[in-house]
């Protein structure tokens, strides 16, 4: 694969066999994200999960303290009172049963995050189709099938991220953008290692941290000590 000249330079001032403090991978990082526009950090976890077995997964949600820097459209299914709710919490978008064929049978997917209050998860199954392949399913574990859907939007608008494995036990995750500090970028990252530790599966042996690499979106990766990330 061909890389572009910036791309190149960036990659010069990343030893690649060298695994980097958090501190120093940010920062490196950030040099690297030089596009024209404001390019997203993301980071990859390689957990040493298997999941194929259903006590191994890992999926749940983290608000990052300095959100992700990006303006998150939010899909509330309610009905009764909980419209009004979601109205006022700031969502962008709030329905029920009309919504389905729209969805289902327009392509219409211009939102990020679908909420639901759990007595219209009857309603949003019909549409698992659609939305589940697009990582767009309400989860109990991430706090999308909820009652208090004011609570949902609101942590969803500051910044709040879901995290689960892939079919080859990675995580990828947005962590911020590149015109944010380093400390803004920093304690985004901190909280969201937290989780990941937090929700380590019992059933796991031996190494859980694989490795972990921050990248921009047209930067190169790096790669960060997993061992001192563990706790």
């Amino acid at each position: 694969m061909k890389r572009g000249k910036k791309y190149v330079e960036a990659a010069k001032s990343i030893d690649r066999a060298t695994l980097y403090d958090k501190e120093e991978a940010i920062s490196l990082v950030k040099k690297g994200a030089t596009a024209k526009f404001d390019e997203t950090i993301e980071c990859h976890i390689r957990t040493g999960c298997d999941g194929r077995h259903a006590d191994q997964q890992i999926r749940g949600a983290v608000v990052l303290p300095n959100g992700t820097g990006k303006t998150v459209r939010v899909l509330v299914f309610a009905k009764g009172d909980k419209v009004a709710e979601a109205e006022a919490a700031g969502a962008d978008f709030v329905g029920g049963d009309e919504l389905v064929p729209k969805i289902q049978n327009d392509g219409w997917l211009d939102f990020d995050v679908v909420v639901a209050t759990p007595d219209m998860m009857g309603v949003v199954g019909r549409l698992g189709r659609v939305l589940g392949p697009k990582g767009l399913m309400p989860n109990p574990k991430a706090g999308t099938v909820t009652m208090d859907v004011t609570k949902a939007v609101n942590d969803i608008k500051a910044g709040k991220i879901e995290y689960r494995l892939d079919k080859t036990n990675i995580v990828h995750v947005p962590v911020g953008k590149a015109s944010f500090s380093e400390e803004q970028l920093l304690q985004n990252f901190d909280a969201l290692m937290e989780a990941i530790n937090k929700a380590k599966p019992a059933a796991v042996k031996g190494q859980y941290l694989k490795s972990v690499t921050l990248t921009s979106t047209m930067g190169p990766g790096v790669k960060l000590n997993p061992v001192k990330l563990a706790n």
